[in-house]
């Protein structure tokens, strides 16, 4: 029987936190009028979901709904709530509402809009310094959801929003979130194959905010590298091989034996045995630039196969490799203080100032000419 094991960080925080908010099987939704939205088109579709832009029309804002397929009523409260409790947060994709058509029965996520950006052309354009700032900002979001006791589970560049303009990034989809109770045995059909961590693969259900790391530094390495995906396997069985051929199968038992966990004898014939790969063999002169030491390290201290050593995102944000990030965002702040301070002199000696404070991108209104909606108020998108 495996052994089971507990997070390093924020382990007890639920056990800190009223019941109601954690529990969420017994959360009551509030629901809210789904006259006040219009669907403009289809952005996309997964599994669980049909997601279109809309847009509010008490206030013209630009939204995304999410409609959601039938599910299990716990798993759309799960969401729910943990959008909810996360509302706020930094980099944590806004809740704005939840609604219901009146006779389908089916239910929707109203969340803030991004103007996003095709991480397959996106990742292929970026600077050294820009992986590292999105990296910070994702970093952020993670940092702030283990904080609040939730792991993510699906971290993909699906799920990470970019408005590179902006540079704004927004973690998204947390329709498969958890939240962590120590002991507790989760379900390792969670992630997308590239993304998995070795613990799901290798069937150990006591993982815990430490997988969402290393699904971050498989988005890392294919970032720097320029490889999409890093770890490309056929079948979840071929995904623990591909990193078994990188990270080492002695690795791999050492792993197994400290947890006590009994590898599937499917592996038996595929798995093989391989050395530990250097990182610098993936460097070419197609991804140098983007290449350095403290990249390296920082991409080693992550892509671990043992939960228990990866950098927490807390850690990870102290990183070397972050340094220009955090050094540019220091200075800016001193600017942004220095600046507030500049115009309350001024209010305070009475000059007269524009007292709007920018806050980010200035909602654009939209003209919708044919605002579609069918008779039975179920949103249906615009003709493609």
């Amino acid at each position: 029987m495996a052994l089971v094991s507990r997070s390093r960080v924020y382990a007890d925080v639920n056990l800190q936190k009223d019941r109601e908010y954690w529990d969420y099987e017994s959360h009551v939704i509030e629901w809210g009028n789904i006259d006040n939205y219009n669907l403009i088109r289809k952005l996309g579709r997964g599994k669980y979901s049909e997601v279109f832009e809309g847009i509010d029309v008490t206030n013209d804002e630009h939204v995304v709904i999410k409609i959601l397929k039938p599910v299990k009523k716990k798993k759309i409260k799960r969401e729910i709530k943990i959008l909810e409790n996360l509302r706020g947060g930094v980099n944590v994709i806004t809740l704005k509402n939840v609604v219901k058509d009146p006779i389908s029965r089916t239910p929707a996520l109203v969340v803030e809009y991004v103007n996003n950006a095709d991480f397959k052309v996106l990742y292929q354009t970026l600077s050294d310094y820009e992986i590292r700032y999105y990296i910070y900002e994702l970093l952020k979001a993670l940092d702030f959801c283990h904080s609040q006791g939730i792991m993510h589970r699906d971290v993909k560049p699906h799920n990470v929003m970019i408005d590179h303009e902006e540079g704004k990034l927004r973690l998204i989809d947390w329709g498969l979130a958890e939240f962590y109770h120590p002991g507790d045995e989760y379900n390792v059909r969670v992630a997308s194959r590239y993304f998995k961590g070795p613990e799901l693969l290798v069937d150990f259900h006591y993982y815990d905010y430490s997988l969402d790391m290393w699904s971050l530094g498989c988005m890392l390495a294919s970032m720097i590298f320029r490889k999409e995906p890093f770890f490309h396997g056929h079948d979840n069985y071929d995904q623990l091989v591909r990193i078994a051929k990188v990270l080492g199968t002695d690795e791999l038992y050492e792993y197994l034996e400290k947890y006590n966990i009994m590898l599937d004898p499917r592996f038996n014939d595929i798995l093989g045995h391989h050395s530990r790969k250097r990182w610098e063999r993936f460097v070419h002169s197609e991804n140098q630039h983007l290449v350095s030491p403290e990249a390296l390290d920082f991409l080693d201290k992550v892509l671990r196969y043992d939960h228990q050593e990866r950098m927490t995102a807390k850690e990870a944000m102290e990183h070397a490799y972050l340094y220009p990030v955090r050094e540019k965002e220091g200075k800016r702040l001193v600017r942004n203080t220095n600046a507030t301070a500049e115009r309350e002199l001024k209010v305070e000696n009475g000059t007269s100032i524009n007292a709007a404070r920018t806050t980010g991108i200035t909602p654009t209104r939209l003209e919708i000419s044919t605002p579609v909606l069918t008779n039975a108020g179920t949103p249906q998108p615009a003709a493609q």
